[in-house]
């Protein structure tokens, strides 16, 4: 099942499938180590719209809402 990064519960593992956006946008993603195929784990996130915190390659880092959802994952069942 394929979702956005913003409906991946604290807690849930899933793997990357693709980033929407243009290049600059995808560039970034990239450079905090986003990419297609990498395992990503939601830490937590805010109400109405707050950064999602998740964890990659043992690195936290926080997206904005409308970054995250622009990520989309398949969550392992």
């Amino acid at each position: 099942m394929e979702i956005n990064l913003t409906q991946l519960k604290p807690g849930e593992s899933a793997i990357v499938k693709t980033i929407q956006g243009g290049f600059g946008f995808i560039n970034k993603i990239h450079c905090i180590g986003i990419r297609p195929g990498k395992k990503i784990k939601k830490v937590s996130s805010h109400f109405w719209g707050g950064p999602q915190t998740v964890e990659v390659d043992n690195m936290q880092v926080a997206i904005g809402f409308g970054m995250a959802k622009k990520i989309f994952v398949e969550v392992k069942e």
